[in-house]
Order: structure tokens, then sequence, then C-alpha cells
């Protein structure tokens, strides 16, 4: 191996530890090494073999080198290009994980209609199929076909593609119907620093389920004689604790109150399905949600989950960094009236058609056109709060945007302990923000991009902000690992590319 192979090898090596945000001695104890050889490696100073190149992507979950499958997927984007004409939203990724879940509670047939083709949905789909849930693509590889087994085969179950994906958590629920003792691997997906998972476990233990966390699993045993003789309240308004929770209530034999419930979009169409396999669920929309449980589930149900309003907004904010005039459709409108409100602050130049329902019969959705705007920062700091406040996984797109407006925008990114850190690699692009702590972000703008190559941060909204930063900064630049992107968006460069950008998929041989 040549000594030029040797440095780019390290080079990409220390950049995935550092996006990890690991020290040269956290690699070295996970890979059973000294820090000096970690060290050596990534100063392309030392001969490394495939397999320890393999081990070392494994260790920091960064596909560096495949073996004997296509290597990772990287993007080259040329920028400073305007985007028009139309695009569509897809389905919500959020929705798909939770109705996968819940397909659990279920006997008979579900089909889910245009479900997301992106990895999270695979990494469940190999889940669900190794404890033997039966699973097909259909009409042409548009909806998903979901049949359970009698008894499902917890033994089996894939803890490789279960470690890939928090939403594994979200088992939890459907399960404590279905066994009296399961073992389920810890919960992983975007780094975004420590997520306890006690939230589920209070809402959960009001059904009799009892967790011991131990060697990289969770051990899940129920006492059957446990019931909610009382309202739920959930200790914090979080989505997929309230998905968890609505999983457990749907098939317990009586009435379930849940207090402090998210009503946001992916938590509705979980409701809406639920009402479609049979459980009457009031209050959708509101905190506080009564589940009438049927303890038997076994219809063949057919739903359509409707359209992410987290996708629209990376497509909106596409469309302002670039100077762009795009329109966007099938944007549920519901989810993103306080983004547009702070936009129109902003000084946003846009229009929207009249509302229309998405498939489901009950999301408003209504198509966005998008024009240039000369954008000035906002008088007021960005920050999320729960539905119906500006979208937690909406917060970093206004750091691009912010980036250019004129004048300086802070964002508050209070629920995640890391996102805002990535949000900074936004400066390798020309972009001028300021860490001021581990949850705020001074933006000033605005900004004249350059083109760079770098690696994707490893959570999912700040590396679609950094490539939307790339198209749109003259030149040429690589962002280099995009599986991340891959969990949470389908088809992304290519639906991007037929708009007007220049985006180029390659792998490394």
């Amino acid at each position: 191996m040549s000594d030029d192979y040797l440095v780019r090898i390290g080079k990409l090596i220390r950049d995935a530890r550092q996006h990890r945000g690991w020290t040269q001695t956290q690699l070295a104890e996970a890979l059973g090494t000294s820090q000096s050889a970690v060290n050596r490696i990534e100063r392309g100073n030392q001969n490394i073999s495939l397999e320890m190149i393999a081990r070392i992507g494994e260790a920091l979950d960064s596909e560096i080198v495949s073996l004997g499958y296509a290597g990772p997927m990287h993007l080259r984007v040329v920028g400073g290009r305007r985007l028009s004409g139309a695009i569509d939203v897809k389905t919500s990724k959020n929705a798909c994980v939770a109705l996968l879940c819940g397909s659990l509670l279920n006997k008979g047939r579900t089909v889910l209609r245009r479900v997301a083709r992106i990895e999270e949905v695979y990494r469940l789909l190999e889940v669900l199929n190794s404890i033997g849930v039966r699973t097909r693509w259909i009409n042409d590889g548009v909806d998903l076909e979901l049949v359970p087994p009698a008894e499902l085969e917890m033994a089996a179950i894939d803890a490789e593609a279960a470690v890939r994906t928090r939403s594994i958590i979200m088992f939890l629920g459907p399960l404590l119907h279905r066994m009296d003792a399961f073992k389920l691997p810890y919960a992983g997906g975007c780094d975004l620093g420590t997520r306890t998972i006690e939230p589920h476990m209070i809402a959960l233990r009001r059904f009799g389920l009892d967790i011991a966390a131990t060697e990289g699993q969770y051990h899940a045993r129920v006492d059957r004689t446990v019931r909610p003789d009382r309202p739920i309240v959930l200790t914090e308004r979080g989505d997929t604790v309230t998905e968890n929770a609505l999983l457990a209530a749907a098939r317990h034999d009586g009435v379930t109150v849940i207090r402090n419930a998210s009503s946001n979009y992916m938590v509705q169409d979980l409701c809406f399905f639920l009402e479609a396999l049979g459980v009457r669920v009031e209050g959708i929309g509101t905190t506080t949600l009564t589940v009438h449980g049927v303890p038997n589930i076994d219809v063949d149900v057919d739903y359509s989950p409707s359209e992410d309003p987290v996708e629209a907004m990376s497509l909106l904010a596409a469309a302002v960094v670039t100077e762009s005039e795009l329109t966007v459709r099938r944007v549920p409108i519901e989810f993103l009236e306080i983004e547009l409100a702070v936009l129109e602050e902003m000084g946003l130049d846009h229009d929207r058609s009249p509302e229309y329902f998405a498939d489901n019969g009950r999301t408003r959705l209504v198509d966005l056109t998008v024009r240039p705007s000369k954008l000035e920062a906002p008088i007021d700091k960005i920050h999320p709060m729960p539905f119906p406040g500006l979208n937690i996984d909406n917060v970093p797109f206004f750091a691009a945007i912010a980036a250019v407006a004129s004048g300086q925008t802070l964002i508050h990114d209070w629920v995640y302990d890391n996102r805002a850190i990535y949000l900074t690699d936004l400066n390798r692009l020309g972009g001028r923000l300021q860490l001021l702590d581990p949850h705020r972000v001074l933006v000033e703008g605005p900004t004249r991009w350059r083109a760079a190559e770098m690696m994707c941060p490893p959570a999912l909204r700040p590396a679609v902000v950094v490539l939307l930063a790339m198209m749109a900064a003259e030149g040429t630049s690589v962002l280099r690992n995009v599986y991340v992107i891959n969990r949470g968006y389908e088809d992304l460069a290519e639906r991007l590319n037929s708009v007007g950008a220049q985006i180029e998929i390659f792998r490394d041989i």
C-alpha cells in the first residue's frame, strides 16, 4: 500500500473519529490497541490491513471501506447552479418507521402505501424479517406489504441492523402484548449525544413492562397483573415516547389516557393508522390522547402515510440557499406554519396553493412556490418547541438560511447535545458560525460560499444542511460517506438533479 494511500486513509479515519466525537484513546480502546498506534495510522505512518480498516469502520459506525460489497457512497457537487421547476415531497420518514413498528400489533396483513425507501426503513425491515415477519415490495416497488408470523422469533433478531436504528425502541410497546419476556439490542441512530430511554420506561412500566439493560441488550419482562389505573403523564413531550405509549395502549383491554403527549405529524399518522386497525383514539392533534384499546387485532389494513414536513423544509431551504425559484408540491402545511411565519419575517417571497388532502384523507397539503429573496436576520432567536412550535428537526436548516441573510441570527438547539456543534461544519464552506456553547450558534450573514471536500456529519439534518451549502458554493465540492443522509431521504441527489442541481454519486474502490 503506497504512502499516499496510507495518508488518505489515515485522514478519512481521523475525520470519522472526530465526527464521532472520540479521542484517539477511545478508538484505541475499541480496537484493543494503543493510542500511539492509532496516531500512526491517522498520520499515514503505519501499514494497515483491510481487516483493520473494516474493524475501525465498524467501531466508528462509518463505512470507511467495505469488504465484499460496494463501498461507502459519496457525493460530488458542482455548486452555484439555480434550481427551477417543481419537486414533490415524499412520505414521512418518521411516520413510516412508526407504522412499521405498529404493524407488529396486527395479526393480519398490513399494506403501507408509498413507503419511503430509505436506509432507516431498510434496517427495520431487516429486523422484522429476522424475527419472522414476511415483507415484500408490491405495485412496482411503491408499496409495502407486511404479514406477521403466528409467533415472533426474537432469538433470531438481526442485532447488527437493530443497533443502527433508534426506531427499534418502538418495538417495546407492541411486543409487551405478544410475549412475557424478550430481549432487544440497544437503540442506535444518529450521533446526537446522550438520549435516555427513561421517559419510555416511565410510560411502559404502567403496562407491566420492566427492563434491565445489560451486555448491549434490553432484557424485558411483562407483569400481566399491572394495568394503567390512572392517566399516564409523559415526563417529556417526545414523539417516539408518545408513539410507544400509543402502541402499548392500542392492545390494552381498556381505556388509556396519555397526557403531555406529542401532537406532531408522525404521532398523528400513527393515530390514524391505529384507527384503521379498529382502535378508537380521541384527542388527535392535542396533548391528551384517550385510547380505547382492542386486545386482539387481526385485520387486513391498507394505509397511506402523509408527506414529510422536514423533507419539505429541506427542499424549501435548498431553494432559499441557492437563490432559486422552485415549487415544492405536497407540503403538509399544518406542520410548517411556524417555520413559514419566521421566513416571512425574514423577507421570504413565496406563495401557496389552496389546501387539499393527503392520501390518508386527514393531513392538509399545499404547493409552495419560493422565489429569490433578500433576507434579513430575524429579530428573535431560532429555537424549537414541541408541536405546534418550530419543529426540532427543522432547526438546522435555519443555520444555512441564516447564513444567506443579512445580520446575526442566534440559533438555540436546546434538545440535542451535539447537533449545534455539527452545524459549524458550514464554516469549512465559507460560513461564519460561532459556537457559543454546545447548544447555541451565532450565524453571521450574508455568506460567500466556497467549495470544499469534507466528511459527512454523523447526524441526518446537519448532513443535509452541508449538502445544501455545497449546492450554493461555486466550484466542485465532495461530501464523503453520506449513509446518514440515505437514512432519512430517498434518492435525494437524483431528485435535486431533476430540478437543476448537479450532484454525482460515486464510491471508492
